[in-house]
C-alpha cells in the first residue's frame, strides 16, 4: 500500500513539475516561433526606431548598476554590519519599491522630482533644470524600482563574509579601506555579481515608472519595454516590430544569465 502511495506522490510531483515546465517555456517558443515566421522581423531588427531603443535601454541600464554600485553598496553593507536606530524602517523603505506597482514609483518620481514636486520645483526656480521627460528621468526611474535587487544581494553577501578574517586582517595591521576591498568584497562577490545582473535586468524591463515620469518620446525616453508599447498602440513598427523588439531583449536576457552563470561557476571551481 505505501509502494502505490509513494508511486502516485512520484508520479503526480513530475506531473506538476513538467507542467509548471511547459507553462514558462510554451510562451517563450511561441515568441520565437511567431518571429521567424514574420517575414518583416529581421528587417525590422535594422529600423532607427528599434536600434535607438536598444541603445538607451543599454546604455541607461548600466548607468544605473554603476549608480547602484555606487551608492548601494555602502548601504548594504551598513545594513549587514551596524545596528543604528531606524535600521528597520531603512530596511522597509528599500523594500518598498519592490512590492509596489513600478506605476506608483513613477507617480512618486513625478511628485518629488517634477515641475511641481517638492525638490523639482525649487530646483527648477532656481537653475531652470527639471529632471522629468527627459533621459535623466529614465535613470532616477530604473534607479529606484532596481536598484533595490542588487542592495538585497549586496547585504546577504556581506552578512555571509567570515568577520573573523576581517579582525585578522586588521591585527595584522591592514586598514578598514583595504580589508574591504581584500577579504570582504572577494567573499561576498558571487552574491554582489548576481545583485549586478538582477539590477540590471530589472532596469532594462523597466516599464511603469518610467513612462510616467519620463513619457515615451522616441530617441529620448523611449527604451525597448515602451518602444514594445508603441508598437501595439499602432506605431510604424506594428505587432512585428513589438515581436522583433521582444526578441531582442530575450536574447540580451538570456545572453546576460548565461554569462552570469557561467562566471560564477568558474568562481565556484577555482
Amino acid at each position: 500500500m505505501t509502494s502505490h502511495l509513494d508511486r502516485a506522490a512520484s508520479v503526480t510531483v513530475v506531473a506538476l513539475g513538467l507542467a509548471f515546465a511547459v507553462f514558462f517555456v510554451v510562451p517563450f517558443v511561441g515568441l520565437v516561433t511567431r518571429a521567424l515566421e514574420e517575414p518583416d522581423t529581421w528587417e525590422l531588427l535594422r529600423a532607427s526606431q528599434v536600434r535607438q531603443a536598444l541603445t538607451l535601454s543599454l546604455w541607461t541600464s548600466t548607468v544605473t548598476v554603476a549608480l547602484a554600485l555606487l551608492a548601494g553598496t555602502p548601504v548594504a553593507y551598513l545594513l549587514a554590519r551596524v545596528s543604528f536606530p531606524g535600521r528597520s524602517i531603512v530596511d522597509a523603505l528599500i523594500d518598498l519599491p519592490i512590492v509596489l506597482p513600478p506605476t506608483v514609483a513613477g507617480v512618486a518620481l513625478l511628485t518629488a522630482f517634477g515641475r511641481r514636486g517638492i525638490v523639482g520645483e525649487p530646483i527648477e526656480e532656481l537653475t531652470g533644470f527639471t529632471f522629468g521627460f527627459r533621459t535623466t528621468a529614465v535613470i532616477m526611474a530604473q534607479l529606484l524600482v532596481a536598484a533595490p535587487f542588487y542592495i538585497r544581494a549586496a547585504r546577504s553577501g556581506f552578512e555571509s563574509v567570515d568577520v573573523q578574517q576581517e579582525r585578522v586582517a586588521y591585527t595584522l595591521g591592514a586598514s578598514k579601506v583595504r580589508t574591504f576591498f581584500r577579504i570582504t568584497v572577494p567573499q561576498a562577490s558571487p552574491a554582489l555579481l548576481a545583485g549586478v545582473v538582477l539590477c540590471w535586468a530589472r532596469a532594462m524591463g523597466e516599464l511603469g515608472a518610467t513612462l510616467i515620469f519620463a513619457g515615451n518620446f522616441e530617441g529620448k525616453t523611449q527604451t525597448m519595454p515602451l518602444a514594445i508599447i508603441s508598437a501595439f498602440e499602432g506605431s510604424t513598427l506594428g505587432v512585428a516590430g513589438a515581436i522583433a523588439l521582444s526578441l531582442i531583449l530575450l536574447s540580451t536576457a538570456l545572453a546576460v544569465l548565461v554569462c552570469f552563470r557561467l562566471a560564477t561557476g568558474r568562481g565556484g571551481r577555482q
